[in-house]
């Protein structure tokens, strides 16, 4: 006789650990289906105010210090606050559950954007760097939020549902840019700099992701995986003795993490993928409005030109998780490479071509999708389960830091050697991860005939 199906509020009040937590195919597949769905949500919401920040977040920082070489740093800055978030979101997910964390990231972004409208009021450019590292928790958490996707999916469907969440962006993200010009009329109607309107919305949708994640996100998906796996493996024991045998210590996480992933060869490709893609991505996109601004585009059309870019960065997942789960990662991981290569040589070309930079920055939209979708999905499933929240924890350190990098020199460079030069170097960025690739493919290549 088949048990009945629980419904997720009482899957959610266990502790966890015991035979009756062993949960049916069914339950399984329903509670996936509630994930994704809250998490989709949550990141149409929070999109808003991630992508509101994008294409203005640079002419503010010109606008306060009064040098385009600082314009770069504010792109910099919340890249990098993304990177500090990444490892703490992690190690709270590790402990209390994707719910907590998320709700921790988004409620840290909402604080970083009423920040940057403190900074723009005071004119204080050393405030608007600072506001803007904590305001990059919104994209930390919007980062994990793909994470949580693949707790409770397998290996043939993980790529997809990791897609679906990076897809669920697109909305919030896109319309966020285009916010630009409603954002001033809300920045003069309550008497705030008209580049700090479009941070006025930034605020709200954070605040209504944490809400969302806060309220919605039960059972928690990570949770739920741990208390399945112990339960499976240990034949029931208490829920200390499961906790304990599904999540390891903590001393050492970062250096922990790092053995774990050198430790593996598929590993250490994915984590190539994820982290060069995101500095290619971050060092160009940085500079572009500025590029554009200086070139005559004005707030509608550098909006319009970062939209199209995060509809290359979003849009597109779905095909590029199915792919993914259909031709295999590497393969995908291989595609997004050449693509960033034919981004950063459109829009190196471009000149003050306006319809040309808007091609360059949809492809770099796309080769990043590529990137970090397979990248994202070879990382979760060459890793132990146990380990796998603090290895993404360090992978999205190590992104959003080599991000920062890049945009922190991607000022000097456009003072330096133009727009051109700036794709020209970014580039660069791409080849090591073909090397990985071919270092990879010919130890596969080797492996039968040994």
């Amino acid at each position: 006789m088949t048990a009945p199906e629980r419904t997720d509020a009482e899957i959610s009040r266990r502790g966890g650990g015991g035979p009756d937590d062993v949960l049916s195919d069914a339950e399984v597949a329903r509670i996936q289906r509630r994930t994704v769905r809250i998490l989709v949500l949550a990141q149409v919401v929070g999109g808003v105010g991630v992508g509101s920040s994008l294409a203005v977040s640079g002419l503010l920082a010109e606008d306060l210090s009064g040098s385009q070489t600082w314009s770069g740093f504010a792109v910099t800055a919340i890249t990098l606050g993304a990177g500090l978030f990444a490892l703490p979101l992690a190690r709270v997910a590790d402990v209390r559950g994707r719910r907590m964390a998320l709700s921790l990231g988004w409620s840290a972004a909402t604080v970083g954007a009423l920040g940057v409208i403190l900074a723009a009021v005071l004119g204080w450019f050393p405030l608007l760097l600072a506001a803007l590292v904590v305001f990059g928790a919104g994209s930390a958490a919007n980062l994990q939020s793909r994470y949580a996707a693949a707790d409770l999916a397998d290996d043939r469907t993980r790529a997809r549902s990791l897609a679906v969440v990076v897809w669920s962006t697109t909305l919030g993200a896109v319309v966020g840019p285009n916010l630009n010009t409603p954002g001033a009329a809300v920045g003069r109607t309550l008497a705030l700099p008209e580049l700090a309107g479009p941070y006025v919305f930034s605020a709200v949708a954070f605040a209504g992701g944490g809400a969302i994640m806060w309220v919605l996100l039960r059972p928690d998906p990570l949770l739920t995986s741990r208390r399945m796996a112990s339960a499976a493996s240990a034949g029931g024991p208490g829920p200390e003795a499961g906790a304990s045998a599904a999540r390891p210590k903590q001393a050492g996480s970062l250096r922990s993490s790092w053995r774990v992933v050198r430790a593996s060869r598929p590993a250490m490709l994915a984590l190539a993928s994820v982290v060069l893609g995101h500095a290619v991505m971050v060092s160009v996109m940085a500079m572009t409005p500025v590029h554009m601004k200086h070139h005559g585009a004005n707030l509608t059309i550098v909006g319009l030109t970062i939209s199209l870019h995060i509809v290359g960065m979003y849009a597109f997942s779905p095909l590029v998780g199915w792919a993914a789960d259909t031709v295999g990662r590497i393969p995908v991981i291989a595609v997004g490479q050449v693509v960033l290569l034919a981004a950063v040589l459109v829009a190196g070309l471009s000149g003050s071509t306006v319809p040309v930079t808007m091609t360059g920055l949809l492809l770099l939209g796309l080769g990043w999708s590529c990137s970090m979708v397979a990248g994202s999905s070879l990382l979760a499933e060459s890793v132990p389960a146990a380990e796998r929240p603090r290895v993404q924890g360090a992978s999205d350190l190590l992104m959003n830091l080599f991000g920062a990098a890049g945009g922190a020199v991607a000022g000097s460079v456009l003072d330096v050697a133009g727009y051109g030069g700036l794709n020209a170097a970014a580039g660069l960025i791409v080849l090591p991860v073909f090397a990985v690739v071919a270092g990879y493919a010919a130890g596969r290549a080797r492996r039968p005939a040994a």
